[in-house]
């Protein structure tokens, strides 16, 4: 479904900032209808990685071919209907606050093209699907963090995608709605088939969601594998400093929750 083949990226130099290589043939095969997860920390590639796929960023080498066909060398003609069997999720919601949740889910489409009946019949059954049919009207100032994230998924599955980008899409909502968003991103992989491509820097998020991950340090995949073989046995040294991170945070998490326990009980 998704190669990608001796992708490089670099950022030539500007006023005050040298050359920066951000992707170091980077090479990556994600099947139809698999979740992998893209992992890292600050400034390893990963978000540069999942612009290359759909061309936010274009690889300065290399070849990302996308069911058949290598879209660096797409012309500019064909790139917006390429773009729309992309679907992307982003950490900062970027809902327009002066459209409802509706309208909001129907923008790509309006932007397209489509006439009114288009729009209903896509948008009607994705409100459903992710759980917002009651919110239908109300506006972003209304909804939750967790709801305001239900609606970039559902704007980004308007156009019927083949694929689902989630860069960092969890990263700003609390453990709770995290998980809630992780179970409709599963559901709506096994629905819908989706391949999805996932960028975090949580390995909660890539055990909790993905079926492959790949590490990456300083522009390049330094380990890849199926998650459950990962989470067992890893070799390199970011993927297991990533690996002990969360473990940290998940012994940080208990000892909270038994001091609230505890705290409770003398209170009682």
């Amino acid at each position: 479904m998704i190669r990608l083949s001796n992708v490089q990226k670099t950022y030539p130099a500007r006023r005050g900032s040298d050359e920066h290589t951000a992707l170091r043939g980077i090479d990556l095969d994600i099947a139809a209808g698999e979740i992998v997860g893209v992992i890292g920390r600050s400034g390893a590639g990963k978000s540069t990685l999942i612009r290359c796929i759909n061309l936010l960023e274009t690889p300065t080498s290399g070849s990302v071919i996308v069911d058949g066909t290598d879209v660096t060398k797409l012309s500019n003609r064909d790139l917006p209907l390429f773009r729309r069997q992309l679907g992307m999720v982003f950490q900062h919601f970027n809902l327009l606050s002066s459209r409802t949740v509706y309208d909001n889910i129907a923008l790509p489409l309006e932007l397209a093209g489509a006439s009114k009946a288009e729009i209903a019949a896509a948008v009607d059954p994705l409100l459903p699907l992710v759980g917002l049919e009651e919110k239908r009207d109300r506006y972003p100032a209304e909804l939750s963090g967790g709801q305001k994230q239900r609606v970039g998924i559902a704007r980004a599955l308007s156009s019927s995608p083949k694929v689902l980008l989630c860069d960092e899409v969890t990263s700003a909502l609390d453990p709770e709605t995290t998980r809630q968003i992780l179970n409709l991103l599963k559901d709506i992989n096994k629905r819908l088939g989706l391949t999805m491509v996932v960028i975090t820097h949580e390995m909660a998020v890539v055990k909790a969601l993905c079926d492959r991950v790949a590490v990456m340090d300083g522009g390049v995949i330094v380990e890849e594998g199926l998650v459950d073989g990962i989470f067992a046995n890893p070799v390199h040294d970011t993927t297991k400093s990533l690996l002990a991170d969360e473990f940290v945070e998940f012994r940080a998490g208990q000892d909270s929750a038994q001091s609230r326990d505890q705290s409770s009980g003398q209170e009682g």
